[in-house]
């Protein structure tokens, strides 16, 4: 990807930081040029006005993100344009470009707090491109938010999994649903790499306080206990607000994206109906007798996430 627009001297950083999230991160191309697009309007308004992307003020972005406010643009256009901006400094500290990240204390407009029946693709990819490496809790909530996602699980479904219930090697995970009934789910390939960083990372949350009926468990808090419902909705809504998604998204609303995107990809009402384990819609017989083959292959061909490369 490029920058023609920029001159060359801010738009080198911007190509090596699109390349690393490209070959490093294995970001989609739609959050690349999602990036590319708001990095690309953020330098044309600033190089006039500053030297390089590394000696701009916070006082420099704040009136310029004033300027763009001005000129309407919707708040989430700013959000988008803010979350893109902090993750590309974020990289240059790491580069050692600068030592601090001069959009942190941007002051923004708050989105709209509508409830969000669901999210488009690309504001998947906007919540979960976030860097979960250096951080043991991102690592952890990286790992939760693609499989609700991933595998379109419920919130009680998800804090009640088990060590046992994920089976990486197979790209499976054992969901005990409403009824006590049990149902096998596929795990895309995004979220079993960040499943796998979890799991190397999660026995640092265990210890002898630790209550003997969740030490199998599969996601565990600070508290180093089996994580709650309340916690992980409040995870949730934490990454919403960092990634420049407002502050009204909820677990549910990954369940019901899995679903829709499943369902605009494949046209398989029936798969999708079996693979959210709705209860009110399948009978016991039907459990019995599910496809589960078919079912793999409509999601293999169908989840934005778990598509091979």
């Amino acid at each position: 990807m490029s920058t023609p627009e920029l001159p060359l001297h801010w738009a080198e950083p911007v190509q090596q930081f699109l390349n690393y999230l490209k070959h490093e991160r294995g970001y989609s191309p739609q959050t690349l040029s999602s990036y590319q697009q708001q990095l690309t309007k953020l330098g044309l308004a600033l190089h006039a006005d500053s030297a390089s992307w590394f000696v701009l003020s916070e006082q420099q972005l704040q009136r310029q993100f004033l300027r763009f406010r001005k000129s309407s643009l919707s708040a989430r256009s700013l959000s988008l344009a803010a979350s893109a901006l902090r993750s590309f400094y974020r990289y240059g500290i790491s580069q050692q470009w600068l030592s601090q990240n001069p959009a942190d204390y941007l002051k923004l407009p708050k989105p709209d707090k509508t409830l969000l029946k669901q999210l488009e693709i690309e504001q998947i990819s906007q919540l979960l491109s976030f860097d979960s490496h250096d951080d043991i809790l991102a690592c952890r909530d990286k790992a939760m938010l693609e499989l609700f996602y991933s595998s379109g699980l419920r919130l009680t479904e998800l804090v009640a999994l088990n060590l046992p219930d994920l089976q990486l090697s197979e790209a499976l995970v054992r969901v005990t649903g409403k009824g006590n009934k049990q149902r096998q789910l596929p795990v895309g390939r995004m979220a079993r790499s960040a499943l796998r960083e979890w799991l190397v990372q999660r026995p640092a949350l265990l210890d002898a306080d630790t209550p003997a009926a969740d030490q199998q468990a599969l996601f565990l808090s600070i508290e180093r206990q089996r994580i709650s419902p309340r916690q992980v909705r409040e995870r949730v809504l934490h990454w919403a607000k960092q990634q420049g998604l407002g502050q009204q998204l909820h677990p549910h609303m990954l369940r019901h994206s899995f679903a829709s995107h499943l369902l605009q990809s494949s046209g398989d009402l029936r798969g999708v109906q079996e693979l959210l384990g709705h209860a009110n819609l399948s009978t016991t017989q039907v459990y019995t007798h599910l496809d589960f083959q078919h079912l793999a292959k409509v999601y293999d061909s169908a989840h934005p996430r778990a598509r091979k490369k």
